[in-house]
């Protein structure tokens, strides 16, 4: 028989965010790691704490990462109706996602800080993933990442007020490709070199988590 095209439910639902998410999903291994990665990081937190937890905050940030999410405003649309990222980052399924801007505010403060490299530095610290690490090869990139600023505003040093010509097309390895293109640092969204730099250091960190399944075994 036919099913109706109803919709069903109750006037009260019980949902258990543990359980909609299948045992052997990918972010089930990654949010493993980076809960390990949060707690070294406790200390860190605990000073001038914003109105969003920083953990949950991070996590938020991971998932704009993995998913190319071009904005705050549509994360925040995400988080709304998406069982799995609310699961990731930690909120309860009647929670309101916040407000945008609210969560740009509560970003741009960890900005300030250096936490983006101590983040990195937690994930690599953890025991099964230090044994992954190596210092027999060192790489150089030259890939270029776009400034959040017009072309009239670069001068030369030369002083000779013609701004420099773009660059030709350039080899880029694996890990450049994802940070530019899935992670969205292409064109950096935040004026200034430190700010910039903290973005591309934790898009680095989400690109090594990516990975980081597929080489260790992490319980779930």
């Amino acid at each position: 028989m036919r099913g109706g095209d109803n919709r069903t439910g109750e006037l009260f639902s019980y949902v258990d965010l543990e359980a909609r998410v299948r045992r052997g999903h990918p972010l089930r291994a990654i949010r493993a790691i980076v809960n390990e990665a949060l707690v070294a990081l406790e200390r860190e937190f605990a000073a001038g704490r914003p109105s969003i937890a920083p953990e949950k905050l991070l996590r938020a940030m991971l998932l704009q990462a993995f998913y190319s999410i071009r904005s705050e405003r549509l994360l925040m649309e995400r988080l709304e109706y998406d069982l799995l990222f609310r699961w990731f980052v930690d909120i309860g399924v009647d929670e309101a996602p916040w407000n945008h801007s609210v969560f740009s505010k509560n970003r741009d403060r960890l900005l300030e800080g250096d936490i983006a490299a101590k983040f990195l530095g937690a994930v690599l610290a953890q025991p099964r993933v230090k044994k992954l690490l190596s210092t027999d090869h060192f790489s150089v990139d030259g890939t270029l990442v776009e400034a959040w600023a017009s072309m009239k505003s670069v001068k030369p040093k030369d002083g000779s007020g013609e701004p420099p010509a773009p660059g030709g097309g350039r080899r880029i390895e694996e890990a450049f490709g994802w940070i530019k293109t899935v992670a969205g640092q292409r064109k950096t969204r935040f004026r200034g070199r430190d700010r910039a730099g903290w973005a591309f250091t934790f898009a680095a960190a989400a690109y090594n988590l990516v990975r980081l399944p597929k080489l260790v075994a992490v319980p779930t």
